[in-house]
C-alpha cells in the first residue's frame, strides 16, 4: 500500500509506418493521425514538450477532436500507440490535481475522462491499443475502452491501475471494465495493491489479446483489426464473479485482505474501490458526493492530498538522476554479504554485468542463491533468469575491478577495513570509474583519506532489503567531485532506484532520523513493554512496519553501530546490546527481538498498548528531521520528507515528518 509505483526503463519507440497519409486535424499538438493503404488509422500519442505521455486536459480535448474526425470518416480500424520511447501512457496528469479546489473540480476531471473513454468504447469501427512500455492508470483505462489490446513482450511493458497509491480510485472506467476482462478477483487484487503485470501475464489473464515481440507488433495490430475477431469473453467460472450474488462474498473477502495491511481511517481508497465495484458496478459517476465510494469524498481527505504530495516527491527524486547520463555497463561489488550480494543481484536484474568479490567462493555462494530466487520471482521466465545469472559473476580475485564503470564497497562497518580496501581498489580501478562506499554511518572523509585522489569517493547507501527499498542516498563528502556525485545519482536511476543527494555526516539523513526512533523503541523494551505492543503502536500511527521488526530487518549489529556513531559514549539499549552479544542480529541470523521463520517475524498478538506510545516513538524522529534540515544535510524540507518516507518508512499518508509537524501546528 505504501510503496510508490516505479516506471520501467525506456523502451525503443514505434517504427514509422511504411505507408501512410498524415491527416491534418486543426490545432492538434499532442497526437499524430495517419491512415495506411488498408484504411487503418494509426493514432500516435506524443505529448508536446514532455518525455512521458500523460492525459492532461489538453491531450484529452484533442483526442475528442480526433474522434469527431474519425466519426465523420470512419476508418477500417484504429490503432492507438505511443510516440514516446518511454512507454504507452503513464496516466492522468497528476499536476492538474493540484488545481482542484472543490467537489465540482473533481467531478469535472471524472466526467472528462470517463465520458471520453465511454465514447471510444462505443465507436462503430474496431479499436486496438498497441502497448509497449508502461501503461498505467488512465493509460490502461484508455486501452480497456478499446476492443483489442496487443502488448509487446519486453521487460519494460507493465500494465496496471495504481491510483490507490494516490489515495483515489480509477475514475475513468477501470473499476468497471477491468473485471470484465480478467474477472473480479484478479481485477480487485491489481487495483487494491497498485501492482502491475508484465506483457506475458497480461495475455495469460486475458488483459491482452496478443503478446508479441517488437518486430511484428505493427503487423499484428494491423492483422487483428483486419480479421476483426470476436472480443474475448470471460471463461464461464470467472464470468460468475460478475454476478450480483457473488459480489457480496468477493467484496467481503477483499475488504478482509485490505484490512491486514491498511486501516480504513488512514487509507480509505482501497475500501472505496471495493464499494464502487460492489454497489455501483464500477461507475465512478454514480456515488453521491458524500458516499464513501465517491471520488469527491476521497479527494477531500488529507490522505489523498498527502499521497499526491508523496507522488510529487518521488518524481522529484527521479529527476535528480536525469541530468547526467549513467553510461554504466559493468559494476563491481566488494563484499558478498546480505547487503553487497543483494546490491549485485539487483544491478544484474537491471541488465548490468556485475562481478561480485569476497574472500572465497563459499562466501559468495549464498548471494548467488538469493539472486537466483530474486530473478525467478521478478522475471518469471527461465531464459531471462538464466541471462541474469550469467550477468552475475563470482570474482574472488577482484579481476572485475579493472573493467568496472562503478565499484561499490559493501563490507562490514569498520573504518580501518574500508580504508584499506578502498585504497587497494583505487590502485586497480580505471581512472574514470566511480568509487563508492555503501557505509551506513561512517563519514566519507574518514574513508576517502586513504585515497590518492580523495575526490573520487562518493557514498551509495542502499537500504535493506535492497529489492524492496527504492531509496539510495548519494553521499557527497567534503572533497567529493560534484561530477562524480552526479554520475552516482544517474547510476541509481539507471538501476531503477530513487537517488537522494545528502551531505556526509554521521548517519547521513535516513539513519540519522531513524536511529532515535529505533533507540526509543528498544528502550521501551528495556522498560518491559512487549515488542509486539511497540510495533502495534507504530503501525497504528501509520508506519508500514513497527520499529522492532524494522530493527530486526535492518540488522541489530548495524543498529548498534549507527547508535554508537550518532551518540558517542551513550549507553545502548540493554536488550539491543544483549542480542548483538549473543549474535542474534535479527532476520539475517534467524533471531533477534523476534524469531524469524521463512523471512517472517514470529509475533504474538499485541496487548496492553499504551495510548500515547505512537507519539512517543515518532516525536524523536520528527525532532531529528528538523535538526538535519537546519544543518543542511539535504537541500530542503521536501527532500527531508522524501528521505524519511522512502528510506525510513515514515507514514506516507501523513506526507513526511516535517509536513506532519506543520499539520500539528496549523
Amino acid at each position: 500500500m505504501t510503496a510508490m509505483e516505479q516506471l520501467p526503463e525506456p523502451a525503443p519507440g514505434p517504427d514509422p509506418l511504411p505507408v501512410g497519409e498524415r491527416e491534418n486535424v486543426q490545432s492538434i499538438q499532442n497526437w499524430r493521425l495517419e491512415r495506411d493503404a488498408d484504411g487503418i488509422a494509426w493514432l500516435t500519442c506524443d505529448k508536446a514538450n514532455a518525455t512521458t505521455n500523460t492525459l492532461s486536459r489538453a491531450v484529452l480535448a484533442e483526442f475528442v477532436q480526433i474522434l469527431d474526425r474519425l466519426d465523420a470518416e470512419p476508418p477500417q480500424g484504429l490503432v492507438i500507440r505511443s510516440g514516446k520511447v518511454g512507454g504507452f501512457i503513464a496516466g492522468a496528469d497528476v499536476a492538474e490535481f493540484d488545481e482542484i479546489r472543490d467537489a465540482a473540480g473533481v467531478r469535472a476531471i471524472l466526467e472528462r475522462g470517463f465520458d471520453t473513454f465511454d465514447r471510444l468504447a462505443n465507436v462503430r469501427y474496431p479499436t486496438l491499443a498497441l502497448i509497449r512500455g508502461y501503461c498505467l492508470g488512465g493509460g490502461l483505462e484508455l486501452a480497456l475502452a478499446c476492443r483489442y489490446r496487443v502488448v509487446v513482450d519486453e521487460p519494460s511493458t507493465r500494465l496496471g491501475l495504481p491510483e490507490v497509491m494516490l489515495g483515489i480510485v480509477p475514475g475513468w472506467g477501470g473499476v468497471k471494465r477491468l473485471p470484465q476482462f480478467v474477472g473480479a478477483p484478479i481485477a480487485l487484487d491489481l487495483m487494491l495493491t497498485g501492482r502491475t503485470v508484465d506483457a506475458r501475464r497480461a495475455k495469460r489473464i486475458g488483459l491482452a489479446d496478443e503478446c508479441v515481440p517488437p518486430r511484428i507488433m505493427d503487423n499484428t495490430a494491423r492483422g487483428v483489426l483486419l480479421a476483426k475477431p470476436a472480443p474475448r469473453a470471460l471463461p464461464f467460472p470467472l464470468s460468475l464473479t460478475q454476478a450480483r450474488f457473488a459480489r457480496r462474498h468477493i467484496a467481503a473477502s477483499a475488504r478482509k485482505r485490505v484490512a491486514k495491511r491498511a486501516r480504513r481511517e488512514q487509507y480509505p481508497a482501497p475500501y472505496a474501490i471495493v464499494d464502487l465495484w460492489e454497489r455501483f458496478d464500477g461507475d465512478p459517476l454514480a456515488p453521491p458526493p458524500g458516499d464513501s465510494a465517491s471520488t469527491e469524498a476521497l479527494f477531500a481527505t488529507p490522505t489523498a492530498a498527502n499521497l499526491i504530495r508523496v507522488f510529487h516527491l518521488q518524481e522529484r527524486l527521479k529527476s535528480l538522476g536525469k541530468e547526467t547520463a549513467a553510461n554504466v555497463a559493468r559494476v563491481h561489488v566488494v563484499g558478498a554479504g546480505t547487503m553487497g550480494g543483494d546490491i549485485a543481484a539487483w544491478c544484474a536484474l537491471r541488465g548490468m554485468t556485475v562481478s561480485l568479490q569476497d574472500q572465497d567462493a563459499q562466501r559468495i555462494a549464498p548471494a548467488l542463491t538469493r539472486a537466483a530466487k530474486l530473478f525467478a520471482e521478478r522475471l518469471k521466465d527461465r531464459r531471462r533468469v538464466r541471462d541474469a545469472l550469467d550477468r552475475l559473476i563470482p570474482d574472488v580475485r577482484g579481476d572485475g575491478i579493472a573493467h568496472a564503470d562503478v565499484i561499490i564497497e559493501a563490507i562490514f562497518e569498520n573504518v580501518d577495513a574500508k580504508r584499506a580496501l578502498i585504497k587497494d581498489v583505487e590502485a586497480r580501478a580505471r581512472p574514470d570509474a566511480v568509487l563508492a562506499t555503501n557505509t551506513s554511518s561512517i563519514p566519507l572523509e574518514s574513508i576517502a583519506g586513504a585515497l590518492r585522489v580523495p575526490s573520487r569517493l562518493i557514498g551509495l547507501h542502499f537500504f535493506n532489503p535492497v529489492a524492496k527499498m527504492m531509496l539510495v542516498e548519494v553521499v557527497a563528502g567534503h572533497d567529493s567531485d560534484p561530477a562524480t556525485v552526479a554520475r552516482g545519482a544517474a547510476f541509481v536511476r539507471a538501476i531503477d532506484k530513487l537517488p537522494l543527494p545528502v551531505k556526509s555526516a554521521p548517519g547521513f539523513l535516513v539513519n540519522r532520523v531513524l536511529a532515535p526512533y529505533l533507540m526509543t523503541a528498544m528502550r521501551c523494551v528495556d522498560e518491559a513493554i512487549a515488542p509486539e505492543a511497540i510495533d502495534e503502536a507504530a503501525v497504528a500511527f501509520g508506519m508500514p512496519m513497527g520499529p522492532i521488526e524494522l530493527a530486526d530487518t535492518v540488522g541489530l549489529d548495524i543498529c548498534l553501530a549507527v547508535g554508537r556513531m550518532l551518540e558517542p559514549g551513550a549507553q545502548p539499549p540493554r536488550a539491543l546490546a544483549a542480542h548483538v552479544a549473543a549474535n542474534e542480529l535479527g532476520r539475517k541470523t534467524g533471531r533477534g527481538f523476534y524469531a524469524w521463520v521463512n523471512g517472517r517475524a514470529q509475533k504474538q498478538p499485541a496487548t496492553n498498548v499504551p495510548p500515547d506510545l505512537g507519539r512517543r516513538l515518532v516525536d524523536p524522529l520528527v525532532a531529528e528531521a528538523k535538526s538535519a534540515l537546519a544543518e543542511g544535510i539535504v537541500e530542503d524540507a521536501d527532500l527531508v520528507d522524501a528521505g524519511a518516507i522512502f528510506g525510513a518508512g515514515f507514514a506516507p499518508f501523513r506526507g513526511g515528518p516535517l509536513h506532519y509537524a506543520q499539520s500539528l501546528e496549523a
